[in-house]
């Protein structure tokens, strides 16, 4: 497993009964940084090419539409605030309790979110497929995952995505 991707959130909370091994460890941590606003091409090279991310608002296919979701949310946001973590299971997927408060930038509105995190993973130790379910749910209307869609296609045409390390610091990350 790659040991020289830098993981910002190394203090992953686990449940008393959870034991994560090494690989559990760094991609809970992956996703914890992801989930503050800080992506990186390192971290997200976790994931495989064809790994998918869905929540309430989005269900992206593929590395363009999920590596600009994660971007997206260091243009959305002014501040994000992890409130809580807690990982619930160990298994495949890892499950995690995870509550965020959001400031939208610009109208400075704040959300906080309680999810349900699954993060599933294959043999060799890579993501490839993050639920994030909002009160423990998704949609499962059609017409929600129309919009769901949508929104995994317009994103990539708005947030840039580095393509390379360099670029990449030059955001921060």
């Amino acid at each position: 497993m790659a040991t020289d991707i830098p993981i910002e959130n190394t203090n992953v909370n686990t449940a008393p009964q959870v034991q994560l091994d090494q690989t559990q460890r760094l991609l809970a941590g992956s996703v914890l940084d992801l989930f503050a606003g800080r992506p990186s091409l390192k971290k997200l090279s976790l994931w495989t090419d064809d790994a998918t991310f869905e929540d309430p608002l989005t269900k992206a296919g593929g590395r363009k539409q999920y590596e600009a979701q994660w971007y997206g949310l260091q243009t959305a946001f002014s501040e994000i605030e992890r409130l809580n973590h807690q990982v619930t299971s160990s298994g495949n997927p890892i499950e995690m309790d995870l509550s965020q408060r959001y400031k939208v930038k610009g109208i400075g509105m704040e959300k906080t979110i309680n999810s349900k995190v699954k993060i599933f993973y294959n043999n060799a130790g890579k993501i490839t497929r993050v639920e994030d379910r909002w009160d423990g749910e998704l949609p499962d209307s059609s017409i929600q995952n129309v919009f769901r869609s949508l929104n995994a296609v317009t994103v990539p045409k708005m947030v840039g995505v580095p393509k390379n390390d360099a670029e990449d610091a030059k955001k921060g990350n």
